[in-house]
C-alpha cells in the first residue's frame, strides 16, 4: 500500500503560479504510476496529469497542457505539479492518485483506474 499527502495549494491571481507537492509512505514507491486529478465544486472529478514510473513518460488534459508540468523525484518518494499561467477555471481541489503499474513506461488517465487517492488541496485562482 501507499498513502498520499498533497500539499502546496492556495490562493493566487490569475496568471500566476503554485506548485504542488504529493508526499507518497509505503511500500516500493517506483512501483507506482501516479497521476494529479482535480474537483471544482458541483463538477465531476478529472483528469489533469498523469507519469509514469520512471517519469520519462507524462500525459496531460488538454485544459492544462503547456501550463501545467508533472514530475517525481523516486528517491524522495515525491511527486509534483508545476501549475503556470493559473486561470480561475483552474479552481479545484487537486488530488494525487497512485496505481501499481507493471510497465515503466504506463500512464492512465481515468479515475478509476487508480486505487490510492490522497485528501486533496485546495487551488483557488481569483480573477
Amino acid at each position: 500500500q501507499v498513502q498520499l499527502v498533497e500539499s502546496g495549494g492556495g490562493l493566487v491571481q490569475a496568471g500566476g503560479s503554485l506548485r504542488l507537492s504529493c508526499t507518497a509512505s509505503g511500500r516500493a514507491f517506483t512501483s507506482y504510476a501516479l497521476a494529479w486529478f482535480r474537483q471544482a465544486p458541483g463538477k465531476e472529478r478529472e483528469f489533469a496529469a498523469a507519469i509514469s514510473r520512471s517519469g520519462r513518460s507524462t500525459y496531460y488534459a488538454d485544459s492544462v497542457k503547456g501550463r501545467f508540468t508533472t514530475s517525481r523525484d523516486n528517491a524522495k518518494t515525491m511527486v509534483y505539479l508545476q501549475m503556470n499561467t493559473l486561470k480561475p477555471e483552474d479552481t479545484a481541489v487537486y488530488y494525487c492518485a497512485a496505481r501499481e503499474a507493471l510497465s515503466v513506461g504506463s500512464y492512465f488517465s481515468r479515475s478509476v483506474d487508480y486505487n490510492y487517492w490522497g485528501q486533496g488541496t485546495q487551488v483557488t485562482v481569483s480573477s
